[in-house]
C-alpha cells in the first residue's frame, strides 16, 4: 500500500468526493475550487447548506468566499507561517488529539512542538497580513470539528517551498487526528483529468508504477523480470531540470506527449530557447499546440472519446472509458503510437488490446491487482487500493494506521518567496485558471461560444492600486518582470489585495508565464514558483 508521504506528494485524496457533504468543517486553501473544480465545489456548498463551516484561505477573493464562514486573505507565499500559527494556537489551547498522536504518530515531541513556539498569532499576522483574531478563530474551528477535511491545489504546491506547505497541512491533520476516518483527511484536488492516473503509472523520474522507487534494488529487479529488460539505477530528471539540461547540451532530444510547456512552464523565453537547442523534438498531441509548432515530428494522438482505456480521477477512482468515435485522419491511440514506436526501436510490446495493458498494471502494482475491465464496467469504477478481486476498493485511506508504521511530524520553518516586491518591481503577480478556459486553451480556445464569453487575456488589479496608477477599467497595460513583458487589458477588481495582481495563463497572446521564474524551484520536488513573481505595472 502507498505510504503517507507518497500519497500527499502524488496528489491523491485520502478521502472521497461524496464524503465532502458529510464534512462539518471544510478548509480550502490555495484552491479556486468553484471555478477549477465546480463539481467538488457543489458538494462543498451542499455541506455548508447542511450546517458545515467553511474556511477559505486565498490571496484572492475567489467565488467560494461567498459561502465562507471565514476568508483568510494571506499574502502570496506565506502559507507556512499561516499554518504554523494555526497549529501554535491548537497546541496552546490544548486542542490536539493526544490519543491519536500517541497511537499513530511519531516526532511530535522531538523538536516539532518546540518549532511552533515562535509562530504566535502576532507573528502570523505580521508575516501573512491576516489579523491574528482570524488565525485564532480558524484554528479553533478546524480543531474543534468532528469531521474536518482539508482541500488544496496548486496554490499550495507551486511555490519554492511547496513541499513545506504540504508538510504543514499533513502536520495539522495529524495533530488533530483527522486522518484515517470518513469525511476528513488531506485532499489535494487534481488539476487535469488523468494526472492521478499518469502519476500512478510511474510518469515521474524517480518512480515505477505504484510509487515504487527506482533506486531500491529489489523493486528495480522485480520490474526487470516483469519487462524483460535491464533498467537504469539512477533517477531521471524532472521537467524543470530537463529544460536547463537542454540549454547545457546535456539533453539532446525530447518526446513531449499531451503537454504544452511553451505556455504552461515558467519563463516562456527560457522554455522556447531550450526547445530550439535540441537536436530533435517530438510532440504527440491532439492539436497543433504552441509546443508542437516547434517540433521536428508531430505524432497526432486520439482524444479521450476516440480510444479505450481507463482514467483515474482525483479521488483515486479508476474508471473505464470506451471508444465512441474513430480518430480523424492519421490520428492514433496513444498506446498504439507508443507500442509501435517501441517495436521499431527494438523492444516488442506484445499487447493486442488495452485490456492486456491494464492486466499488466495489476501485476506491477498490488494496489490495483483486484481490478478488471469487467469489474470497472459493472461497478462504475473502483478506488485503489483494491488488492483482490473480492475487495470493494478503498473510499478513504489509513484506516487503522499508516503503511510506514506511524505518521511522522515534520519541522517546517517559514521561508519567504524567492522574489519579494521592491522599488523596481512593486507588485506580486499570481497566476491561475478561470472558469471558462482549460489549461493552455489548446481545446477550449477552439470553441467559439466559450471565446465569446472569455475572448481575451486580462490582468486583475485592485481598484485602489489602479487609481494610483491612473489605470481605468479596460485600459491597456504593460506588465513586466525580470524575464520579460506582456501587454493586456486591466480589469479593476476587489478580488486581489492591494499590491497583488492576477493573470490567467490560458492566453498565448499575453502568456502569463513570460513573466514567471524558471529558477525559483522547490528544493525537493523542483516545482517552479508559479504563484509568486514580482512585476511592474504601467499604463500603455
Amino acid at each position: 500500500m502507498v505510504g503517507l508521504a507518497t500519497v500527499f506528494g502524488s496528489g491523491a485524496m485520502t478521502n472521497s468526493i461524496p464524503e465532502i457533504e458529510r464534512n462539518d468543517l471544510i478548509f480550502v486553501t490555495g484552491s479556486n475550487t468553484k471555478e477549477n473544480h465546480p463539481i467538488v465545489a457543489l458538494r462543498m456548498i451542499k455541506a455548508v447548506r447542511r450546517g458545515a463551516k467553511l474556511i477559505v484561505a486565498d490571496p484572492r477573493k475567489v467565488p467560494l468566499v461567498r459561502f465562507a464562514t471565514i476568508w483568510i486573505q494571506q499574502r502570496p507565499g506565506t502559507d507556512v507561517a499561516l499554518l504554523n500559527s494555526m497549529m501554535h494556537v491548537i497546541v496552546k489551547e490544548d486542542l490536539v488529539d493526544r490519543d491519536f498522536i500517541a497511537s499513530y504518530t511519531e516526532g511530535f515531541d522531538d523538536g516539532f512542538l518546540k518549532s511552533l513556539e515562535e509562530y504566535t498569532p502576532e507573528v502570523g499576522e505580521r508575516i501573512t497580513g491576516v489579523p491574528k483574531e482570524k488565525i485564532i478563530e480558524a484554528a479553533r474551528l478546524y480543531a474543534g470539528a468532528s469531521n474536518p477535511g482539508i482541500y488544496y491545489t496548486m496554490g499550495i504546491t507551486q511555490h519554492s517551498h511547496g513541499t513545506d506547505n504540504v508538510f504543514c497541512i499533513a502536520n495539522l491533520a495529524l495533530m488533530t487526528g483527522n486522518l484515517g476516518k470518513e469525511s476528513s483527511g488531506v485532499n489535494p484536488l487534481r488539476g487535469q483529468n488523468n494526472v492521478q492516473g499518469s502519476t500512478d503509472m510511474g510518469c515521474s523520474p524517480n518512480m515505477y508504477p505504484g510509487y515504487q522507487k527506482v533506486t531500491i534494488p529489489s523493486v528495480r529487479e522485480r520490474f526487470e523480470r516483469l519487462w524483460g529488460v535491464k533498467l537504469p539505477e539512477k533517477e531521471g530528471l524532472v521537467a524543470s531540470e530537463m529544460f536547463f539540461a537542454s540549454g547545457a547540451q546535456k539533453v539532446r532530444a525530447m518526446y513531449i506527449m499531451g503537454e504544452n510547456p511553451v505556455l504552461s512552464d515558467p519563463d516562456v523565453g527560457h522554455t522556447v530557447e531550450a526547445l530550439k537547442e535540441l537536436d530533435f523534438l517530438v510532440v504527440q498531441d491532439i492539436f497543433m499546440t504552441e509546443t508542437a509548432e516547434l517540433a521536428d515530428v508531430v505524432l497526432p494522438g486520439a482524444c479521450f472519446a476516440e480510444k479505450d482505456g481507463t482514467f483515474t480521477n482525483t479521488e483515486r477512482r479508476v474508471q473505464l472509458v470506451r471508444k465512441a468515435v474513430n480518430p480523424p485522419g492519421e490520428a492514433r491511440e496513444d498506446s498504439w503510437i507508443i507500442t509501435e514506436l517501441s517495436r521499431r526501436l527494438g523492444y516488442e510490446m506484445k499487447y493486442n488490446r488495452t485490456e492486456e495493458i491494464f492486466h499488466e498494471i495489476g501485476m506491477a502494482w498490488p494496489a490495483m491487482a483486484g481490478m478488471t475491465y469487467s469489474r470497472l464496467d459493472e461497478e462504475g469504477g473502483l478506488q485503489w487500493p483494491c488488492p483482490t478481486q473480492d475487495h470493494p476498493g478503498t473510499p478513504y485511506l489509513f484506516k487503522g494506521g499508516f503503511p510506514r508504521g506511524k505518521g511522522r511530524f515534520t519541522v517546517v520553518k517559514y521561508r519567504p518567496p524567492a522574489e519579494e516586491p521592491d522599488e523596481e518591481y512593486p507588485f506580486v503577480l499570481t497566476t491561475g485558471r478561470q472558469l471558462f478556459h482549460y489549461h493552455t486553451g489548446s481545446m477550449t480556445r477552439r470553441v467559439e461560444p466559450i471565446n465569446r464569453v472569455s475572448p481575451e487575456p486580462y490582468m486583475e488589479i485592485n481598484s485602489e492600486d489602479a487609481a494610483e496608477l491612473a489605470i481605468e477599467d479596460g485600459a491597456m497595460v504593460r506588465v513586466s518582470s525580470r524575464r520579460g513583458e506582456i501587454r493586456l487589458k486591466a480589469r479593476l477588481s476587489k478580488r486581489p489585495d492591494r499590491g497583488v495582481v492576477f493573470i490567467p495563463f490560458h492566453f498565448r497572446e499575453a502568456a502569463a508565464n513570460v513573466l514567471t521564474s524558471s529558477i525559483a524551484l522547490d528544493p525537493l520536488c523542483k516545482i517552479p514558483e508559479l504563484k509568486v513573481s514580482t512585476v511592474r505595472v504601467e499604463k500603455v
